[in-house]
């Protein structure tokens, strides 16, 4: 590998949000060597199943309400 190009790879303990923390090696910039995650697992909509699904039934009714023929 060439010198000085690459970013500097060093050990960063991850905070989840949960306050579950881990050790791992990155190239994260931090001030104190902590990353602090705001989103994991526990929280995230995905994982939860507590995301708003949008469905082309609903969409399709609502353009048949909105330009239905007037008779």
């Amino acid at each position: 590998m060439k010198k000085g190009i690459h970013p500097e790879y060093k050990e960063v303990k991850v905070l989840m949000s949960d306050g579950s923390e881990f050790m791992t090696r990155s190239t994260v910039a931090t001030k104190d060597g902590v990353y602090r995650s705001e989103v994991d697992s526990l929280n995230h909509p995905f994982y939860t199943n507590s995301q708003r699904l949008n469905t082309k039934d609903g969409m399709i009714d609502k353009f048949n309400k909105r330009f239905a023929k007037k008779d």
